[in-house]
């Protein structure tokens, strides 16, 4: 059995926002996180639009390159293409997108990963994956989104900061509590960042919820360390930063 790890403190919910790059006070949303700054933050609101140009869904993303977001497999089917915004305009436009081959739209959340490019410079800074190790039950984690809040309001960035409660070898879990964040609609895609050699890094994209309720349950996110998964992704972005 492995040692256990010197435990991470908990960050606030202000400190929940400066994991995804951005500022922000403390305030029950994302649900039971923060309202962060749109000026600086990593976690994007993916607009996706089909053949037509239509938009037919949002879901959000993570900047892991200058022209890369890495999102969720769910997402993007049908998707020719999608809007980019930051949180400022104008939005950059993505225009090549990939989901997991692997992924088949059900079961729990294995190969739930996407990436996007993007024709230009996305301008907000890449947050490194995590690949040197698994994450650990009880370590401290952050979720960040565009979603829902407990109010059922959309189309704001929040974060906020939750724990593992479970793993295997393809999917990592967090709990709902009262004093957890917990993800909701518009979230997929988003990061669950944890703490390595004091920077955040991705250990798993928000991929589903127990059920449609966002304040009962268990969040599923599918694991950058499951097989093949890293490998999809550098081969399409093979400057991604790793910690």
């Amino acid at each position: 059995m492995p040692a256990s790890p010197t435990p991470t403190p908990t960050p606030s919910n202000a400190g929940a926002c400066a994991a995804i790059g951005s500022s922000g006070p403390n305030a029950v949303t994302i649900v039971n996180g923060a309202n962060c700054s749109n000026g600086s933050g990593s976690v994007v609101l993916l607009n996706l639009r089909d053949r037509d140009g239509i938009v037919f869904s949002q879901c959000s993303g993570t900047v892991i390159a200058p022209r890369a977001i890495l999102s969720a497999a769910h997402c993007v089917p049908g998707a020719a293409s999608s809007r980019v915004f930051t949180g400022n305009f104008p939005e950059v436009i993505a225009n090549l997108i990939s989901g997991h081959p692997g992924y088949r739209g059900e079961g729990t959340s294995a190969f739930d990963v996407a990436i996007l490019l993007t024709d230009a410079d996305i301008g907000r800074p890449a947050i490194p994956l995590l690949t040197s190790r698994d994450v650990r039950v009880g370590e401290a984690a952050v979720v960040g989104g565009w979603g829902k809040d407990a109010s059922e309001l959309a189309g704001t960035i929040r974060a906020g900061n939750t724990s593992i409660s479970a793993l295997d070898a393809t999917v990592i879990q967090t709990q709902f509590s009262t004093s957890s964040a917990f993800v909701c609609q518009g979230d997929s895609g988003g990061p669950l960042l944890v703490q390595e050699g004091g920077t955040w890094a991705i250990a798993g994209v928000i991929s589903a919820n127990t059920n449609t309720a966002c304040n009962t349950g268990s969040n599923f996110y599918a694991s950058l360390r499951a097989s093949g998964v890293l490998t999809f992704i550098t081969d399409r972005v093979p400057n991604v930063v790793r910690k």
